[in-house]
């Protein structure tokens, strides 16, 4: 009886893991604080033996197969060599505003500060302050959250150009607006029919500043002609032809 419990257990974590809301359900239901708006992509394990010292604050995205613990079993080899027994538990804050890329592992003791990134595969043993960029095993600060945004801005224009490119060259078939549903304030109009775009779930808390500012390129068509699709081909594919 006790082997179909623990099957019966580990599917339901499944199924609840594959569906974020289900998921945090789950979670505070066992005791886990968990903030709103905070999202699990995945199969994501959280320690339960001691779910009280699990606190995981608002708007929070956890990778895919991040591990969160408050206790190891270190000490079960120290009581075969010792003779006794020293328990270990340690409680995990994750503050407000933290990302937490894919197969993170998230040892007892530690507190994560608010709008900090943690890079996919990073062993975090030690705290990590607020508004950073930390990666490895062991995890360390590597920049600030400010320097991390200026090295983002340096880049992602070129990134969506090339997206659009390999579209092109793979499909040969000239890229529609629709492809670019994180790319799209490039060269989105801040006013009128944004189609498919999913526009207001992207921008989320920065919708009002994102109606405020200005694209990079004047319209879609600019932006795909700096990107290198022939001009021709985009007259075409306007026309029907």
């Amino acid at each position: 009886m006790s082997l179909l419990k623990d099957i019966f257990t580990l599917v339901v974590r499944k199924i609840y893991t594959l569906d974020s809301k289900l998921f945090v359900s789950y979670l505070r239901k066992k005791g886990v604080t968990v903030g709103d708006g905070t999202r699990f992509y995945g199969n994501v394990a959280i320690d339960l033996t001691r779910p009280c010292l699990v606190e995981i604050g608002s708007n929070c995205n956890i990778g895919e197969n991040v591990c969160i613990l408050t206790h190891g079993f270190d000490w079960s080899i120290l009581r075969e060599k010792y003779g006794e027994v020293l328990g270990s538990s340690g409680k995990v804050v994750i503050e407000d505003n933290v990302f937490l890329g894919i197969n993170v592992t998230i040892l007892k003791g530690v507190r994560i500060g608010p709008y900090s990134i943690i890079g996919a595969g990073s062993v975090v043993t030690q705290n990590i302050p607020p508004c950073s960029v930390a990666v490895g095993n062991p995890c360390k600060v590597v920049m600030s959250l400010d320097q991390y945004f200026k090295k983002r801005k340096e880049k992602y224009i070129n990134e969506a150009k090339t997206y659009a490119q390999e579209l092109y060259r793979k499909t040969g078939k000239v890229p529609v607006i629709e492809d670019f549903w994180e790319e799209f304030p490039i060269f989105l109009k801040r006013a009128g029919d944004w189609g498919k775009l999913p526009v207001r779930a992207q921008t989320g808390s920065a919708f009002e500043k994102f109606l405020r500012s200005k694209p990079v390129y004047s319209s879609f068509e600019d932006f795909l002609i700096d990107s290198g699709i022939p001009k021709e081909k985009m007259l075409n594919t306007i026309e029907g032809k």
